[in-house]
């Protein structure tokens, strides 16, 4: 499978186009719409997820709630460019326009970007740079989470830490209900609310928080990826997707940062057969060699906090090169809680190719029966 998406932060629309889903796969508005909410939500989120109330237009690709194996394209319109029209309009003139951005915003990409492409209005790297982006990839991941579903495979996010404030007990899978309840997607209340003194106390000061979120899939297959080629390898295409969304900046499969500290008598799995292979424990995450292993695969990355500030860095104006203080742009203290909803999906497009990879078909009955075959020959290795 692949996709593509296009659009700007104050343009009207975002456009997904999702090529190489098998057909027959029951999709519609409400697989995707709920993903869009709960990526709009959390506690610590700015005024643009109250003008924005996202939900996706399925514009091809599927009839009578069925993929039929064409492409599917999603829109998600911004409703916030019906005040920037005049801004973001296409038609050459009207230069410099309003909100022409010129003092470089430390941490983002409008220095470098401007750079790159010659541009002296930094807006023109902004828009699409923004983490508005994000909800094309979750309106796309959320087919992909669909499709996983069918082939029973289930999926959880939640956030770890928060501004420093660690999450207390292990992550439970009866647990989902009142981490989907906690507007920070923690089931730890008492965490929950020193986090919530956290974020107030960040906003007050103008500043902003990041944090360590962990994704977790159940009922994966074994041997999705490969350990042949570096670039089918499951852990680095994970790895690339997580770090390609705005202010990731490390990824982890299971513990692997404790794990660097200790012998490897105390990190490595053991394998035993009791009617089949196990393991008493998944330190590995779920993934030995590129592959899946059939354990839950564990996902933990770490976001780091927001680089719009309400009390802005120093910085240079990139038209009189003088010093200047950074331009402060509408954002959250922080997104944390929404950025595990985010991982969740795209990490979920990942699996699902990986699936299609190992599995092809060109519908959705081929791809479970493929998958029910491969889950016996594993229980009778």
């Amino acid at each position: 499978m692949r996709f593509l998406t296009a659009g700007e932060s104050h343009g009207p629309q975002l456009t997904a186009i999702i090529e190489g889903l098998p057909s027959q796969l029951p999709l519609s508005k409400p697989d995707i719409d709920p993903w869009l909410r709960k990526r709009q939500g959390g506690y610590g989120r700015g005024r643009r997820m109250v003008i924005e109330t996202d939900e996706a237009q399925i514009l091809s690709g599927v009839r009578a709630g069925r993929t039929t194996g064409a492409p599917v394209t999603l829109v998600i319109e911004n409703k916030d460019h019906r005040n920037w029209t005049e801004i973001m309009s296409p038609e050459a003139g009207n230069e410099p326009r309003k909100k022409a951005l010129t003092d470089a915003r430390p941490g983002h990409a409008d220095l470098a970007g401007g750079i790159k492409y010659r541009h002296k209005d930094l807006r023109d790297v902004l828009e699409r740079a923004s983490a508005r982006e994000t909800a094309a990839r979750v309106a796309v991941g959320a087919v992909a989470l669909k499709l996983l579903s069918e082939l029973g495979v289930q999926g959880a996010n939640h956030v770890v830490s928060l501004g420093g404030i660690e999450a207390q007990g292990a992550f439970d899978w009866d647990a989902l209900e009142a981490i989907e309840e906690s507007d920070l997607r923690t089931a730890d209340q008492d965490a929950a609310a020193k986090m919530r003194g956290r974020i107030d106390q960040a906003k007050q000061g103008g500043d902003t928080l990041g944090g360590i979120l962990e994704v977790r899939f159940r009922g994966l297959p074994v041997g999705l990826g490969s350990y042949a080629h570096h670039d089918r390898k499951l852990d680095g295409r994970i790895a690339q997707v997580c770090l390609s969304l705005q202010a990731m900046k490390g990824v982890e499969i299971g513990r692997a940062f404790e794990q660097a500290r200790i012998p490897g008598s105390a990190v490595h799995d053991a394998v035993y057969y009791q009617g089949g292979y196990a393991r008493e424990s998944n330190r590995a995450g779920g993934l030995e060699a590129g592959m899946t292993n059939g354990e839950e695969l564990i996902v933990r990355v770490a976001m780091k906090p927001i680089a719009t500030l309400m009390t802005p860095l120093p910085t240079v104006n990139v038209v009189t090169h003088q010093a200047s203080d950074a331009a402060r742009e509408r954002s959250d203290t922080t997104a944390v809680p929404a950025a595990g909803v985010i991982l969740q999906t795209i990490i979920g497009w990942v699996l699902a190719d990986a699936m299609l990879e190992k599995f092809g078909g060109d519908t959705l009955g081929e791809l479970q029966e493929r998958l029910h075959a491969a889950r016996q020959y594993a229980r009778d290795y």
